[in-house]
């Protein structure tokens, strides 16, 4: 399915990130990947196989979960073999709801803690074990019949954005994400649009009331981030940049740089007005929207 190699690239680009920050704040830590495909799981192991060389002296448990898929020993045995002794990989036969129980077997609590979930309904349980890292991080894919944001707050992850990932004659996926650091939200803002543009794969904010399509792009289309942003300034009057751009990263599928861009193209279509009206368009400026305005198309 084209989404599968969306999100494999997605979570290799995250893991990239989260490994070594994890490896250098403590001495052990988990990562865990439960209901996703073998390719998946196999490909999150080869990312764990490139940082062998900084696992000396680090405990690292890798948790796969997997509901009787014939082709996992296999693949994952292949790239365990390349693995130092450091690292302790536990296959767990079952669906993901087992996962507060592998993850207490394996003593993840109060590490830090990076897990994947795709297939499996935002439960209670489920949120507050991945929760229960230190820190801890979580991709989570599901049916978008609702969103994931209430959900993933409520399980104390002070940091959510969701995107659904809208294939060409399929059904779509929404992929939900939460953190509790900047720079983990940072970073999966900017593999969401660094990941290849697989042909018809493409995303859609459900921020957006719109529901326009969006392509893959390092350069995403802006017109509903502006909307977006113009949206913001009614509900709660003028917001400098920099409440804005901290808007755009934490409440939109954009990138706080969309947000400036955005910004910029919104006074040029004299949408908004600013203050100070001229000089560099830093933090402090404040924006405020035009009262009948119209973003640009």
């Amino acid at each position: 399915m084209p989404t599968d190699a969306v999100l494999r690239e997605l979570l290799v680009r995250q893991l990239d990130h989260w490994l070594p920050t994890a490896l250098h704040r403590a001495r052990r830590a988990t990562l865990a990947y439960a209901g996703g495909d073998a390719a998946g799981a196999e490909a999150a192991l080869r990312v764990v196989a490139e940082f062998a060389d900084r696992l000396r002296g680090r405990r690292l448990t890798v948790l796969v979960l997997a509901d009787g898929d014939p082709e996992l020993p296999a693949r994952l045995g292949a790239v365990e073999v390349a693995l130092p002794a450091d690292v302790a990989v536990h296959v767990v036969t079952g669906p993901p709801d087992r996962l507060p129980v592998a993850l207490k077997a394996a003593g993840a609590a109060g590490a830090p803690l990076f897990t994947v979930v795709d297939g499996a309904d935002p439960d209670p349980g489920l949120l507050a074990a991945v929760a229960s890292g230190r820190p801890a991080e979580l991709l989570l894919v599901t049916a978008p019949h609702r969103s994931l944001r209430p959900a993933l707050t409520a399980a104390g992850f002070p940091l959510v954005t969701e995107v659904e990932l809208v294939p060409e004659g399929g059904p779509a996926r929404l992929l939900g994400y939460a953190t509790g650091s900047d720079r983990g939200l940072e970073a999966v803002k900017e593999a969401l649009w660094a990941v290849d543009g697989y042909a018809g794969v493409r995303y859609r904010d459900p921020a957006d009331p719109a529901g326009r399509l969006l392509d893959i792009s390092l350069d995403p289309e802006p017109g509903p981030l502006r909307r977006e942003l113009l949206a913001e300034l009614d509900r709660g009057g003028s917001r400098t940049v920099t409440e804005l751009r901290r808007f755009a990263m934490t409440s939109t599928v954009y990138r706080a740089a969309d947000a400036s861009r955005a910004v910029t193209s919104l006074l040029a279509a004299g949408a908004v007005t600013r203050d100070p009206e001229h000089g560099r368009l830093g933090g402090d400026v404040v924006i405020a929207a035009v009262p009948g305005a119209e973003p640009a198309a």
